[in-house]
């Protein structure tokens, strides 16, 4: 099976990749925005437990986000595995992550981080913001906040695999096929 952490600043070009890389390895792609909107849209009790925290503008709990991820994957037993897109964000994130794989004799194969400079993830975001609706894709001050609150929290989880030797970086600079010609190739290294 495998199973790929998918990293990146909001703007790298996850989602995108996510769903070529789908189509290529034939994977399940989990993005725990997807996850959120689920669970609060059809009030199950998880997402009932989301809303809570949200209507007061708290952050909602690991256990919350990580019982939501767990309810994708075991309602998909047959799958070959999963890319996680927007999950592991903090260090507790990834160790619940891998304690949840071991339970089921599975293992993260590999956290592949696209690398895209400061500069041109504005660029995107603010292009993105033109036609997606979403005022965090509009306001260049709101998206450099989103890319520090991004280095802060998330670069741990990055260390975190890389000291298991599980880490890679990928260029995330260039056309869609060209960066997706670079994860294929990471992918096929790691996945054998």
């Amino acid at each position: 099976m495998i199973n790929l952490i998918l990293f990146g600043p909001p703007g790298s070009g996850k989602g995108t990749q996510a769903s070529k890389l789908v189509e290529q390895y034939n994977l399940m792609h989990i993005s725990t925005g997807d996850l959120f909107r689920y669970e609060m849209g059809n009030d199950t009790p998880l997402g009932k437990e989301a809303k809570s925290y949200i209507s007061k503008g708290e952050l909602v709990p690991d256990s919350v986000t990580i019982g939501m991820l767990k309810n994708k994957v075991n309602a998909n037993p047959d799958v070959p595995g999963f890319i996680f897109d927007g999950f592991p964000r903090t260090v507790n994130q990834a160790e619940a992550l891998d304690e949840f794989l071991g339970s089921k004799n599975e293992k993260v194969t590999a956290l592949i981080s696209l690398g895209v400079k400061d500069e041109e993830l504005i660029s995107r975001l603010l292009e993105r913001g033109k036609t997606s609706g979403r005022a965090d894709d509009s306001d260049e001050s709101i998206i450099k906040n989103r890319l520090e609150v991004y280095k802060s929290e998330t670069t741990p989880v990055f260390d975190y695999y890389n000291e298991k030797m599980m880490a890679r970086k990928v260029d995330g600079h260039g056309t869609i096929a060209q960066i997706f010609t670079r994860l294929c190739h990471v992918i096929d290294e790691v996945a054998v």
